[in-house]
């Protein structure tokens, strides 16, 4: 179905975030959302339109990362545990699903981890705008691995196997095993192609890892495959824990293809990172909470950090090297576990970790974790110099055509909104902006609209029927003037919408979709010259 509307500017809202003070509030899908102060009064609204009525006058949802910035790449959802795959010009981050968890008072507690069944996938092109594709069910009796009990820090990777792309997820369960998952494409769907873990303690040499968990994996340049995993600290045995493990992996990619090996990696504690550069291999892990003020002075790193070993071979041995990234904590004040993955993406390293930042800026103090990403250099010698965390992250990469049809769920901030599948059946892959409030809005960086204005702005919509809804349209700010104004108007079904825009619009902006109303679903949008 088409609809064309063709509406005046509605409202102006003068305030900024800066000049007001907001309500705390948690926007992460799990707890209730509250709005911001951010409230307009009568007298200053601009009502150069006729068409201005109190529905237009509404509270906005507070939002919990900085305009244009990478970090934490998502706010809608925690996600934990990153593994990166560069999927031709795509960057797919896989996460552990971290989700509240309740006491039997309902309220928030401490997270344990024991409830994540599920794994949180989102890409980017430009490492601003990420596309959210959902979560995989993973483990559990409604997961696609029913035999695993819980998923934890998934590691990816692709394959031409029997002349066909295939795409494998490994994953934890919990620190007993791993498991793995295939697909033909990088979001699924997603099969069990063994039905059991690929890893377990029946595997030669495992019966002494104390967590068989933390799967990194390496497909090198000549097709062979390589899985790094492994952790724990057995009493006394600090500073050589002993329990870090790597195996090649068969043709396949579901089996392995050799007895797992020992890297002895110093002050292990968990988190397996792999990867190649210049020939190099880098394995990189993160450290325990005993490091000793001797192996401080020995190895130059303390608690819960990522450190870095080299060798000339993907099996090893690996010769430690240095310190390369410092505990989030020492970032945002809270310090916990830490996990990585590095990669490259047009000719530049990269590096995923995971923070508690997104927690603190919420109030919160419970052990739930974000993604983030920044630069990592080498010096000329390969090894890679300390790598600099920030809230700012990556320069965007490429700008954003105004003009192609774009996926709702690929911005740079979600604000009391979330995605929802289109397939309600699979769940995730491809999917819907939803969960929508009034107040609630997205923000879309560096959106390109050139040198010549559009005319209108064309959107998809689902509301059942008998809903309705608005959407705002502002340029640079989410409290900045409506450059239009969508209705929705409720058909049970996608419907494309057409406004006009009462002004000119040219050259890279943020864009902010803002919403009135609930119970609507928005899927694409596409400006028109």
């Amino acid at each position: 179905m088409n609809k064309n509307v063709s509406l005046p500017l509605s409202l102006a809202l003068l305030l900024t975030f800066s000049a007001c003070s907001v309500a705390s509030q948690t926007s992460v899908s799990g707890q209730n959302d509250a709005k911001s102060d951010i409230m307009v009064s009568q007298e200053e609204i601009q009502t150069d339109s006729e068409d201005v009525t109190m529905d237009d006058i509404f509270e906005l949802t507070k939002g919990y990362k900085t305009r244009g910035n990478t970090n934490p790449i998502m706010t809608q959802e925690f996600g934990a545990d990153p593994f990166a795959l560069v999927v031709d010009d795509e960057v797919y981050i896989y996460m552990t699903a971290d989700a509240f968890e309740y006491d039997e008072k309902g309220e928030l507690k401490e997270n344990t981890y024991n409830k994540i069944k599920t794994i949180h996938v989102v890409s980017t092109k430009d490492f601003k705008n990420f596309t959210d594709h959902g979560e995989i069910p993973v483990a559990g009796s409604d997961g696609i691995a029913k035999w695993a009990h819980n998923s934890w820090a998934p590691a990816a990777a692709m394959k031409e196997v029997d002349g066909k792309m295939k795409y494998f997820l490994y994953f934890a369960d919990n620190g007993g095993g791993i498991g793995v998952l295939e697909a033909e494409s990088p979001t699924g769907p997603f099969v069990d192609p063994i039905g059991k873990a690929l890893i377990d303690r029946n595997v030669p040499t495992c019966d002494k890892v104390l967590w068989l968990f933390d799967p990194a994996v390496l497909v090198d340049d000549d097709g062979s495959a390589y899985i790094y995993f492994g952790g724990g600290v057995p009493q006394g045995k600090e500073e050589f824990p002993g329990t870090a493990r790597v195996a090649k992996l068969s043709n396949d990619m579901i089996h392995l293809a050799s007895d797992p090996v020992l890297i002895d990696a110093p002050c292990l504690f968990e988190d397996s990172g792999i990867h190649k550069y210049n020939n190099k291999y880098y394995y990189t892990y993160c450290t325990n909470w005993t490091v000793s003020p001797e192996s401080t002075q020995k190895y130059g790193f303390t608690n819960g950090e990522i450190a870095c070993m080299m060798s000339d071979s993907p099996m090893g041995p690996f010769t430690y090297v240095n310190k390369i990234l410092e505990n989030p904590g020492t970032a945002c004040g809270l310090y916990g576990n830490n996990h990585h993955a590095i990669f490259e993406f047009n000719g530049q390293q990269y590096i995923c970790y995971h923070s508690r930042c997104l927690e603190r800026h919420m109030g919160l103090e419970h052990g739930y974790r974000a993604t983030f990403i920044n630069e990592v250099t080498t010096n000329p010698d390969g090894t890679i110099k300390l790598i600099r965390q920030s809230k700012e992250g990556i320069d965007q990469l490429f700008l954003k055509d105004a003009y192609a049809v774009n996926s709702s769920v690929c911005v740079s901030q979600m604000v009391g909104t979330n995605s929802v599948p289109l397939d309600k059946s699979l769940g995730y892959k491809d999917m819907a902006l939803g969960e929508l409030n009034t107040g609630d809005f997205t923000e879309t960086t560096g959106v390109d609209f050139s040198d010549v204005a559009p005319k209108s702005v064309t959107v998809t919509a689902k509301a059942d029927k008998g809903v309705k809804g608005s959407i705002y349209l502002r340029i640079d700010f989410p409290n900045k003037p409506n450059v239009c104004r969508i209705d929705i108007e409720g058909t049970g079904e996608f419907t494309t919408y057409t406004a006009d825009l009462r002004e000119e619009v040219t050259g890279v902006h943020f864009l902010y979709f803002v919403f009135y109303g609930e119970g609507f679903e928005v899927k694409d949008w596409q400006f028109n010259k």
